[in-house]
């Protein structure tokens, strides 16, 4: 054995000289990424009206720390720059420039929001940075034809929105001449599509049993009036779709107004400890949201090996962060498929092989998901989850009901 590698190495020395030169010519960077380095870029609302977001921008770089103390990614450290827009588009702009041109960034990580995507969706496009998982649902980030850079994440507006008109059309099948439903929804793009899914989902035919749809602005000191004026349409059906402090204050107004309607709280809002404990669990029982993560606050995950991993995590990264704010497990599961796909990449890191990677998921269940959901995308389908179950809120936590429902149902 001795023998042949050195006959081996006199007739082939050559080509070892060469083997470093070869393993070096596979590596292939765009910049941000280096033999030690991958930079990731993000902005989020760490201040204004939208604030209670900021948890997730927080948790994402405590699950980057949590990676580079365990070795990084095929060795190498994430870099994970992130700066507060205050949910101001015009802020955003300036953040996401800075990222890409002065930081230098690989790509562009979960950066919230519908408008504040929406004003640097095209400039990232153009540029073929990627804008990947964007931390909104709104439908258009599902658009790889016109914008093969950009790619949702979590279940789209839309799909959610739908699910609950079926939800309530079914519930009211029998008396539907009764059946009144009012709206409130933040006044931009999100609003409008979670406002169309649910008409969608009604079908023409219902959408005359719509007797509000009242608008309210992320910089309105309170939504008082536009409950009130939801109230008088006579609606006995509440579709709340607000960002987290408008929600926690139409839940306590529904409630001081004495209005018992059937209330169903958009996803984003779902969060027990910035949204239903402030607005004072004795207001929020029986409402009903859509989810698709495991909620901290139910019992019934607490021996599961993910829940139990997360758990840990929270407590050795984020020992003073509230476990029931579902921003910190939503933070963990977005940035686990991010790592996924930095990891496909491998020496691979181009920005196109990043995307390349994203475009290729195939039932991936990372930590936090529900069982039964799982992440799917391709070149054509740029919608990662698209399945939900419905849950009710009950004492101090929700409580899942129903199978797991999927976009075709919509």
């Amino acid at each position: 054995m001795v023998k042949m590698r050195r006959r081996d190495f006199a007739a082939g020395s050559a080509a070892l000289v060469f083997a470093p030169s070869i393993v070096r010519a596979q590596k292939k960077y765009d910049p941000g990424v280096s033999d030690t380095e991958i930079k990731l870029g993000h902005t989020n609302p760490y201040s204004g009206p939208l604030s209670a977001y900021g948890v997730i921008g927080k948790a994402e770089a405590a699950y980057w720390k949590m990676v580079n103390d365990t070795g990084g990614i095929n060795g190498r450290k994430v870099n994970f720059i992130t700066y507060d827009d205050g949910f101001s588009p015009p802020k955003t702009v300036e953040m996401v420039r800075k990222l890409v041109e002065d930081d230098k960034v690989f790509a562009i990580f979960q950066l919230l929001g519908t408008p504040t995507n929406t004003v640097v969706q095209k400039y990232l496009n153009q540029k073929k940075v990627p804008q990947l998982f964007v931390a909104t649902g709104a439908s258009k980030w599902g658009d790889p034809k016109n914008y093969p850079w950009t790619m949702g994440w979590q279940p789209d507006y839309h799909t959610e929105a739908a699910i609950y008109a079926k939800h309530v059309l079914a519930k009211h099948k029998d008396n539907l001449k009764d059946l009144r439903i009012g709206m409130l929804y933040q006044n931009d793009d999100s609003g409008k599509d979670y406002t169309g899914g649910f008409l969608a989902g009604l079908g023409k035919e219902n959408e005359k049993y719509v007797t509000a749809k009242v608008s309210y602005e992320v910089t309105d000191p309170t939504v008082d009036s536009q409950i009130i004026q939801i109230k008088n349409s006579g609606a006995n059906v509440f579709f709340n779709d607000a960002a987290p402090k408008a929600a926690a204050q139409a839940i306590r107004k529904v409630a001081d107004l004495g209005w018992k309607p059937d209330h169903y709280l958009a996803n984003v809002s779902a969060s027990v400890a910035a949204v239903l404990k402030p607005a004072g669990f004795e207001n929020s029982q029986g409402i009903i949201t859509a989810a698709y993560l495991k909620d901290a606050t139910d019992t019934q995950w607490v021996n599961d090996a993910d829940y139990k991993e997360w758990d840990a995590w929270m407590k050795k990264y984020l020992p003073e962060a509230n476990p029931a704010d579902s921003g910190n497990t939503y933070a963990y599961a977005v940035s686990a498929t991010m790592r996924h796909c930095l990891k496909e990449c491998g020496d691979n890191l181009t920005r196109e092989n990043l995307m390349k990677q994203a475009a290729s998921m195939k039932s991936l269940v990372v930590p936090m998901l529900l069982p039964g959901i799982s992440i799917n995308t391709s070149p054509t389908d740029f919608y990662p989850i698209q399945a939900v179950r419905l849950q009710r809120f009950k004492g101090e936590t929700w409580e899942l009901f129903g199978d797991v429902l999927s976009n075709e149902s919509t």
